[in-house]
């Protein structure tokens, strides 16, 4: 399995307005996230979910958003501030070793990992990173787009989050993609 980054540019692609023909953000994320909650987004390009997330998370909760690109994080910045949201997002740019969020360490409610684990050089590290964030009990979202990755490499991925300490809740359904609930054990 190939461990390339979606192009930068390719951010404006998934934002684009006509996504949410298959993929409506506050469809997929509504069901996960609270008002108060923190929430980790890694990878979230130009955020594409970052805005419903903030709204749900309401102005006592925080969204992380982790990328490896500093060009989405600065788009992604530009949409969060003409959205008004820019008081309850933090997103940071960081190197591609590591999610670089130490500081949240059993502070993460929810982890959003939408079509960005097949990207990552380790699974393994990054599930043992969101496991050491994330309280017990807390939930992550992981959905990988169905056309580009494996259900191979997929099943190996929930393998790597299992060693790393989450089990697997449910099945969502999302459009396009593979899909697991995960809950931190």
């Amino acid at each position: 399995m190939s461990h390339r980054v979606c192009p930068w540019w390719l951010g404006y692609w998934l934002i684009c307005p006509i996504r949410g023909w298959w993929q409506r953000p506050e469809e997929i994320v509504a069901p996960y996230v609270r008002e108060g909650m923190t929430v980790v987004e890694p990878g979230p390009g130009m955020g594409y979910f970052t805005l419903e997330l903030a709204r749900l998370v309401g102005s006592s909760g925080c969204v992380v958003c982790v990328d490896v690109q500093p060009q989405m994080i600065e788009r992604l910045k530009r949409r969060v501030a003409r959205a008004g949201l820019q008081d309850r997002v933090d997103a940071r740019t960081t190197p591609a070793q590591s999610l670089g969020i130490d500081d949240l360490r059993g502070s993460v409610d929810f982890t959003l990992a939408f079509a960005v684990v097949h990207e990552l050089p380790d699974a393994g590290r990054f599930f043992e990173e969101l496991a050491a964030i994330s309280k017990p009990g807390a939930s992550v979202l992981v959905a990988e787009p169905s056309g580009h990755v494996k259900n191979s490499d997929f099943d190996a991925q929930l393998q790597s989050a299992a060693q790393a300490g989450f089990s697997l809740s449910a099945r969502p359904t999302i459009r396009r993609s593979l899909t697991a609930l995960l809950t931190k054990n």
